[in-house]
C-alpha cells in the first residue's frame, strides 16, 4: 500500500546485477546489528550468488504472479500459489479463515520469531487487464510493484536459504497477507490470532527507505437518507443532495497541519440517486482520514461526526454512520523515538546503504515514522516493525503502474540480509552513537 511517489531516474541503471555489494557506511546515529563482516559468511556469500544467477527466473516468476486475479478478497490463485512453494520448499503450512498463507520455517531455538509478511492483493478487479508488458528493463501492469514484486521477493530468499542450507535460532515465519488494500486486514487478523512475533518485516515500502511508523487510517461513510418525492413535488423540501454538499463544503474548511505529523483527509466517494426525476432517499460520501498522531487522529474524526450531524439536523434529514475500518496511529517521530532506537530501523537503513539503495527523491529521509503497510499493526502493538522496499516502482493503484525489474534484485537482497542478521539474535554492533 505504498503512498510515496518514486521517480524513476538514469540512476537506477547502476542497480545491475553486477554491482558489488559493500560501499562505504555514513557514520552510524542509532544502535545497529549490520556488520559487514557477513557478507564475508560462506552461506551468505553463496546466496548472494544464487539470488543473482537465479534473478531472471525470478522476474519470470514476478509476471506470472502480477497476471493472476488478485483483487482484494479475490486473492485465491495467488494464495495457492504461494502455498504451492510454501509447501514444496518444507514449510509448515496453514491457511487462516481470512485466507492468509502462513509458512514456518523452524529454527534450532533460541532466537527471534521474526516475520516476513508480503501481501497479495492488488486494487484492481478480476477484469483488468493485467498483461505485463516489458520495455527494457521496466514492467508495465496494474499492481506489478504494489505489491507483486514484493511476493516473488519473498519467495526467492525462501528458496535461496533452503537452497544454501541457512540455519537460524529463532523460526522464520512467511506470509502471504491478504486484504491490505481493505485496510491491512489480513495482517490484524494474523496478529489477533498468533504468538507475538519479536520482529516484522513487510516488503512493501518506498525503495531505499525504512518505514518504522503507522499512519492511523479511518475510514468512515456518511449516508444523508429521506423518504424521497417527485421532482414536481420537490421544492422547498429536505434533499440528501444539499446536505451532502453542504457537509462536504464544511469538512474541506477544516484546517490541520500536513503529514507527517499532521494530518490527511480524502473525500473519496460519493454515491446516492437512481433516476433524474426524484429526490434520492438515499446519498452518501465516504472519508479517508489519516495521521500518524493518534490524538490529532481521534481529534479530527470526533469533528468531522459532529460537523456531519449538525449538516442533518440543519437540513432535516437523517444520517446513518458507517465505519469501514480504524486502524491505529503508530505515533509521531517525537513519539516514535524508541522504535527509531531499535536496531532493526538502522539495520535496514545500513543495508540499503551497502547495496546502493538510496531514496527515489533528492532530499528523501532514509527512515520515516510513518508508513501505510503490514507493518502498521505491528508498529501499533510495540512489535519492532519496518516496510522495506520491494522495487522502484511509481503509479501505484493505477493502470499505467510500471516498476523497473533490476530493482527488485537489491530488494531481495536486502530481505536476505536483513534475516540472516536477526536470525541468530538481536546483537549491537558497536560502536553506537546514540544521539543526544
Amino acid at each position: 500500500m505504498r503512498r510515496s511517489l518514486v521517480f524513476l531516474t538514469v540512476a537506477a541503471a547502476a542497480l545491475s546485477l553486477s554491482q558489488p555489494l559493500v560501499q562505504p557506511l555514513a557514520a552510524q546515529t542509532y544502535p545497529t546489528s549490520w556488520n559487514p563482516e557477513l557478507l564475508k559468511r560462506a552461506d551468505v556469500k553463496s546466496a548472494m550468488a544464487m539470488l543473482e544467477q537465479r534473478f531472471p527466473s525470478q522476474v519470470d516468476e514476478w509476471i506470472r504472479i502480477a497476471e493472476m486475479p488478485g483483487k482484494s478478497r479475490l486473492e485465491q490463485q495467488r494464495g495457492a500459489y504461494v502455498k504451492a512453494v510454501f509447501e514444496k520448499e518444507g514449510l509448515k503450512v496453514s491457511v487462516d479463515s481470512i485466507g492468509n498463507v502462513t509458512g514456518v520455517r523452524k529454527g534450532t531455538g533460541g532466537g527471534p520469531t521474526i516475520v516476513i509478511a508480503a501481501h497479495t492483493d492488488i486494487v484492481f478487479p478480476p477484469e483488468t487487464n493485467t498483461k505485463v508488458r516489458r520495455s527494457g528493463d521496466t514492467l508495465f501492469a496494474p499492481g506489478v510493484g504494489d505489491n507483486t514484486a514484493s511476493v516473488a521477493n519473498m519467495l526467492s530468499t525462501l528458496r535461496v536459504m533452503n537452497a544454501t542450507k541457512f540455519t537460524s535460532k529463532g523460526d522464520i515465519i512467511f506470509i502471504g497477507t491478504v486484504q491490505e488494500e481493505l485496510g491491512l486486514k489480513g495482517m490484524e487478523y494474523w496478529l489477533q490470532h498468533n504468538p507475538k512475533p519479536d520482529l516484522l518485516i513487510v516488503p512493501d515500502g518506498a525503495y531505499g527507505s525504512v518505514a518504522y511508523g503507522a499512519l492511523g487510517i479511518y475510514w468512515t461513510k456518511f449516508v444523508f437518507t429521506h423518504p424521497g418525492a417527485h421532482t414536481l413535488s420537490s421544492r422547498g423540501i429536505p434533499t440528501p443532495v444539499k446536505a451532502v454538499a453542504k457537509a462536504i463544503d464544511r469538512l474541506y474548511q477544516l484546517q490541520f497541519d500536513a503529514l507527517p505529523n499532521g494530518a490527511v483527509m480524502n473525500i473519496g466517494q460519493i454515491h446516492g440517486g437512481n433516476i433524474f426525476n426524484a429526490v434520492p432517499q438515499e446519498l452518501y460520501f465516504t472519508v479517508d482520514l489519516r495521521s500518524s498522531d493518534p490524538v490529532l487522529l481521534d481529534s479530527l474524526d470526533r469533528t468531522i461526526t459532529r460537523i456531519t450531524q449538525e449538516v442533518a439536523a440543519e437540513q432535516k434529514v437523517g444520517l446513518k454512520i458507517e465505519i469501514e475500518q480504524k486502524s491505529g496511529a503508530g505515533g509521531t517521530e517525537k513519539q516514535l523515538e524508541g522504535a527509531r532506537a531499535h536496531p532493526i530501523v538502522q539495520t535496514a537503513v545500513d543495508i540499503n546503504r551497502a547495496l546502493g539503495m538510496t531514496p527515489g527523491m533528492p532530499g528523501a529521509s532514509e527512515a520515516v515514522a510513518t508508513g501505510a503497510t503490514d507493518a502498521n499493526p505491528g508498529v501499533v502493538r510495540k512489535i519492532p516493525s519496518i516496510a522495506i522496499g520491494g522495487s522502484k516502482a511509481s503509479g501505484a493503484h493505477q493502470l499505467t503502474e510500471f516498476a523497473l525489474a533490476s530493482s527488485a534484485l537489491p530488494s531481495t537482497k536486502l530481505l536476505y540480509l536483513l534475516t540472516a542478521t536477526f536470525a541468530d539474535g538481536i546483537k549491537i554492533v558497536p560502536p553506537a552513537k546514540i544521539v543526544p
